[in-house]
């Protein structure tokens, strides 16, 4: 439930970590535009999908820092006081989850086509984790806006099953590709999937708070905070390992552009390997 106050330090928490998540998304959005021409063509889908996906993000993050703006306001001077949720306006959970369901799914399909498989490999796998993502999310969604903790923890049961059904393909139906990549990359291709699962573990922490005894005020900032957190794991930093997998790929797969975007002696020590 969203409070009806919330303390100043409180609130400049939120109002923080809305606006660290803002600049987060959307410089990473341009870093990843600007650099997409530093990996072959084959990567650049997975680029561009990872930018787009830190695009809508920072989108989402402006209308929620906008919501939160217009939800609590104080009639102390100088902003030094509680503040209230203003009348007839309230704080829209709504923006994170319309957020999730356009990004969790590219967030796979990033994955997916940095590996850059076969196309039926490729087919296979997103068939089988795009609609389990979005089912995640849509399943989450009416236990989020519910003030009532038992189907709140319904619906957080029945959005964990998809969860679980994304993890087993993709520690166990992936690990099948694996081989298939160059050796240099194997390690990190394995350590984005383990970035998904801790990032993606924070999410049921944050929306089990209510249900762990952390009310009021203070369950609803460990809330945004950890969403907050979260998405920047999860999309951001994800986005910059996504690209550097691409670049490896890209001096593995053609040493001539290795040693265009390397120094002579990095493309030496790569050659070597």
């Amino acid at each position: 439930m969203i409070p009806d106050t919330i303390t100043q330090g409180q609130y400049e928490t939120v109002y923080n970590f809305l606006s660290l998540t803002i600049a987060a998304q959307l410089f990473t959005a341009l870093f990843l535009i600007i650099a997409l021409t530093r990996v072959l063509p084959r990567y650049r889908q997975a680029i561009t999908v990872a930018a787009i996906v830190c695009g809508i993000a920072a989108y989402h993050y402006f209308r929620i820092f906008d919501s939160f703006k217009a939800a609590f306001v104080t009639t102390a001077m100088g902003g030094k006081g509680d503040y209230s949720q203003a009348a007839g306006v309230i704080f829209n959970e709504g923006y994170r989850y319309v957020d999730w369901l356009l990004t969790v799914p590219l967030l796979l399909v990033e994955l997916i086509a940095v590996l850059a498989l076969a196309r039926k490999i490729q087919t296979r796998l997103l068939v089988r984790l795009i609609p389990a993502s979005a089912l995640m999310i849509i399943l989450g969604y009416p236990g989020e806006m519910s003030g009532d903790n038992t189907i709140r923890g319904i619906f957080g049961l029945l959005s964990t099953l998809p969860f679980l059904y994304i993890l087993f393909v993709l520690f166990v139906e992936l690990s099948k590709s694996l081989d298939r990549q160059p050796v240099g990359v194997r390690k990190t291709i394995s350590n984005l999937r383990l970035l998904l699962l801790l990032s993606w573990g924070v999410y049921p922490i944050a929306y089990l708070l209510p249900l762990l005894g952390v009310g009021g005020a203070d369950a609803w900032v460990g809330k945004q905070i950890g969403y907050s957190i979260a998405d920047i794991l999860a999309k951001a930093v994800y986005a910059l390992i996504i690209f550097n997998v691409a670049k490896m790929k890209s001096y593995s797969d053609d040493p001539a552009f290795a040693s265009v975007e390397l120094s002579k002696d990095e493309a030496a020590e790569l050659n070597a390997k």
